[in-house]
């Protein structure tokens, strides 16, 4: 017999700010149970964190856990951002944004890498600014990767690397014909893009965030839920 809808409703929710299997319910679909009820699940996301990159809940798990964040200056980004820090990171948190640029190939190169990280650096330093006004509390930092190798796997081995507890990336909508080649390409074991890669690629709980609408909501996707509706 299958599990009701407003059981995976409450799963899924407990997940981003502490739930574990054993976790009590959160208030079906509504927006309001959301907010009252997030604070009071944190502690147990640490622990199925620590659980899964087996540390027992130790040290990691007292002094919060490292949310990375992917970002470039796409309106997806922000949208993510601005998910992870309403839903996701708690005070004792630590928020890494990390962004990947491509090492330039095939031309001539006028800048030095130092002068392009400089500059990659700049372009996403008001996104750590708005980290710091929502949590001031929590410790904001950028790490610019730069890479000639596939996006999604610098991602994931960064993330491994920086020892990320949660893993959050912005999704673009995808298209009805996108749809379709993407389950062809599944299928065929060629996998999905950058965002599908980290979510069933990285060590840690990947979560891929897209704005449904100006008053929607967000579409959450992780490694066992796809598309889940979730109210601002």
């Amino acid at each position: 017999m299958g599990k009701p809808a407003g059981y995976w409703v409450n799963k899924i929710r407990t997940s981003f700010k502490g739930g574990s299997s054993s976790s009590k319910s959160l208030d079906e679909g509504s927006a309001s149970g959301s907010r009252k009820n997030g604070s009071k699940h944190s502690k147990n996301l640490k622990a199925e964190e620590a659980n899964k990159n087996g540390e027992g809940g130790g040290v990691q798990a007292e002094s919060g856990r490292k949310v990375m964040v992917v970002v470039d200056t796409t309106s997806q980004t922000k949208n993510a951002l601005q998910w992870a820090l309403t839903h996701c990171v708690q005070d004792e948190d630590n928020i890494t944004l990390l962004h990947v640029t491509r090492t330039p190939v095939g031309q001539a190169i006028d800048e030095t890498q130092r002068e392009r990280n400089s500059r990659a650096h700049e372009q996403v330093h008001p996104l750590k600014n708005f980290c710091q006004l929502k949590k001031p509390n929590v410790k904001t930092e950028i790490v610019v990767v730069e890479t000639a190798e596939e996006k999604g796997k610098t991602i994931v081995e960064e993330s491994k690397k920086q020892g990320a507890g949660v893993l959050v990336l912005g999704q673009r909508k995808r298209t009805s014909k996108w749809r379709v080649i993407w389950k062809w390409r599944a299928k065929g074991g060629m996998g999905g893009g950058v965002v599908e890669y980290c979510i069933h690629n990285s060590d840690c709980m990947a979560i891929a965030v897209r704005k449904k609408s100006n008053n929607g909501g967000y579409l959450i996707t992780t490694k066992r839920h796809k598309d889940f509706w979730l109210l601002a």
